[in-house]
């Protein structure tokens, strides 16, 4: 952590928006295990991201905004990765590959205010559903080996996105700050504003403060209309700087049973963005989760 981040000086960052579902449903990639990472190891999935991120970097050149760069490597912890073939010694190849692509786009956009290079972490468990009995040192230990992949690539931060619970949360921030790694931690959570272990927002956030606490907060994985219920004027939505929405206003239960992208009403979604954006006045990292693409977050943008 040689360097602040300006983002929380209020510099404007947009970040990317599905990818998995983007390259699963707008462009017939097999990702299995929901799983983007392998995507680098090869010239035609190093083509396929150069293109998804190139899109986003449109958007920051058009906003004047900075960009944030981050990885494809959601799935890239080791139970996952186990299950399409990844051990620790490939695992750690590909995390440094993947934070290696994002340098090489840094160069190619560097016209851009300013570009930041992050790799992201996922949940051990499913991103979801609510994890049972995870104890924050033992989280620490689980994700230790990824985070030491990404400093050691040179990482500016890392994310965790899509977590369900404060224990893993704090474990993500002890196993980033003991690789000198910036980090940020992301929550979803479920239509009422609160996390999938039914822990309202602020207390989940003041928790993670209190043992470990993080640069900034993100709220990524669920559309503002279910964010906006966790709101309840608290001092701490002051610490939520990033948010990565949901396309759909479905259910986590019914995006998992669904067949069929749900790409969401664009108007609502701005609409609602807008909205939800009174009451989180240090937002300043903006882009998309599932069921979004480029189009959905240059509406966020207004671009």
């Amino acid at each position: 952590m040689t360097h602040a981040l300006p983002q929380l000086a209020g510099t404007a960052f947009v970040t990317d928006g599905g990818l998995e579902t983007d390259l699963i449903f707008h462009h017939g990639v097999d990702l299995p295990e929901f799983a983007a990472f392998p995507l680098v190891e090869d010239d035609r999935g190093r083509e396929l991201l150069t293109a998804y991120y190139d899109a986003y970097a449109g958007i920051a050149r058009r906003a004047g905004a900075g960009l944030l760069l981050e990885a494809p490597t959601w799935r890239a912890n080791p139970d996952w990765a186990a299950l399409v073939g990844y051990d620790a010694t490939a695992l750690d190849r590909v995390n440094r590959a993947s934070i290696d692509l994002m340098s090489a786009l840094r160069e190619t956009h560097a016209d851009l205010p300013d570009v930041l290079v992050g790799g992201v972490v996922g949940p051990r468990g499913d991103g979801y559903v609510a994890a049972d009995g995870v104890d924050p040192d033992e989280a620490a230990d689980y994700h230790s080996a990824q985070m030491r992949s990404f400093a050691a690539a040179g990482a500016d931060i890392v994310t965790a996105l899509t977590l369900t619970g404060a224990e893993e949360a704090i474990g993500v921030v002890r196993a980033a700050r003991a690789a000198g790694l910036h980090v940020a931690i992301g929550f979803t959570v479920e239509t009422d504003g609160r996390l999938p272990d039914g822990t309202p927002l602020g207390a989940a956030i003041e928790r993670v403060d209190a043992e470990a606490a993080p640069d900034y907060f993100v709220v990524n994985c669920a559309h503002p209309t279910h964010v906006a219920p966790g709101l309840d004027g608290g001092a701490w939505a002051e610490r939520i700087v990033g948010f990565r929405p949901n396309a759909s206003t479905l259910t986590h239960a019914e995006l998992d049973e669904a067949e069929e992208l749900d790409a969401g009403d664009l108007a609502e979604l701005a609409s609602s963005y807008v909205a939800l954006r009174r009451s989180l006045p240090n937002l300043s990292v903006l882009g998309g989760c599932c069921g979004t693409d480029a189009t959905h977050v240059a509406a966020l943008w207004g671009v």
